[in-house]
């Protein structure tokens, strides 16, 4: 049966209401979405253009990059430009547009991790055959499963969105749409669907993070048979890969596990995975990486020579 939609827009309250707290969460995050673009960008354009960053590693770094600047996008800008409005309103239709983006990027930003740890495991731990198993058609194979699995799984949501009554309120307690907050504003019952969303956001978070963290320990446990060298090398970067799996996974878990109640601290643990989670990946990749860090000084070289010829 088709459900009528009587609301035809929603009431973001965005943060905070306070208009002095509203003009530094604009500058703030404005600055913050800023750094996420540049940095995250510096990674994507460095990839593509290094002949030294051509693994399998960095071809899941480029599209982790990617990910994180499309997901920082969906949700942060308009974040920004409500702390300048009064009433801060988005039609269903955005709002529905924004659901579905923010899952897609999200859920393929677990996808692209959890193929991080594949590439790790099979490079620690079977490295004769790692150029074998991790081709570049088994790679981008990988990555089309991963885009495709996304978009099942955001167009899942859609449709659990799509079948909730809306006959008001319109007010959402958040800075942007989500399922979890609609689920509150529903005029019907609506525990068949959030035990729906648990079984999937949920069940996807939770079972992608423990086999993460379950990947990772067999990773560390199998470089004690490893040089000095390469265990530092091999350390370096699983330990990037674990930060960025905890601090995603973290808030990630804490949302989207548990019945649809909202609690007050919801909004700034979402940006921690919104906003905070993007920022940081490209500081902790280039800090930790020093082929990363050589390939861009590389490249700002070839820039400065460039610049100096003109």
């Amino acid at each position: 049966m088709q459900l009528k939609i009587n609301v035809t827009e929603f009431i973001l309250l965005g943060l905070t209401q306070d208009p002095v707290q509203k003009k530094i969460v604009f500058i703030t995050f404005l600055f913050f979405y800023l750094g996420t673009l540049s940095g995250n960008l510096v990674i994507i354009v460095t990839i593509k253009t290094s002949w030294a960053l051509r693994s399998p590693m960095y071809f899941f770094l480029f599209y982790l990059s990617l990910s994180d600047t499309c997901l920082s996008t969906s949700a942060a800008p308009r974040m920004i430009v409500d702390a300048l409005l009064i009433k801060n309103t988005i039609s269903f239709s955005e709002c529905i547009i924004q659901v579905f983006s923010l899952h897609f990027f999200g859920c393929l930003e677990i996808f692209i991790l959890i193929l991080m740890a594949v590439d790790r495991y099979v490079a620690i731990c079977k490295p004769l055959h790692y150029m074998t198993i991790m081709s570049q058609w088994v790679c981008g194979v990988l990555v089309v499963a991963a885009w495709v699995g996304s978009c099942v799984h955001s167009l899942t949501q859609i449709f659990l969105a799509l079948n909730l009554p809306f006959c008001g309120p319109n007010v959402i307690d958040h800075y942007f749409c989500d399922l979890e907050p609609l689920l509150n504003l529903a005029c019907s019952d609506t525990y068949v669907v959030n035990l729906l969303l648990v079984s999937n956001s949920g069940a996807i978070c939770t079972v992608s993070f423990v086999i993460l963290m379950c990947s990772y320990a067999v990773i560390l446990h199998s470089l004690r048979n490893h040089s000095a060298e390469g265990r530092r090398k091999a350390l370096s970067t699983c330990i990037s890969h674990i930060i960025v799996v905890i601090l995603f996974f973290g808030p990630c878990i804490f949302i989207y596990t548990r019945p649809a109640t909202t609690f007050p601290m919801d909004k700034m643990i979402a940006v921690f995975y919104t906003i905070g989670t993007p920022l940081l990946n490209p500081l902790i990749y280039t800090m930790r990486n020093a082929e990363v860090k050589n390939a861009m000084r590389k490249l700002l070289e070839k820039k400065s020579i460039s610049n100096n010829k003109k």
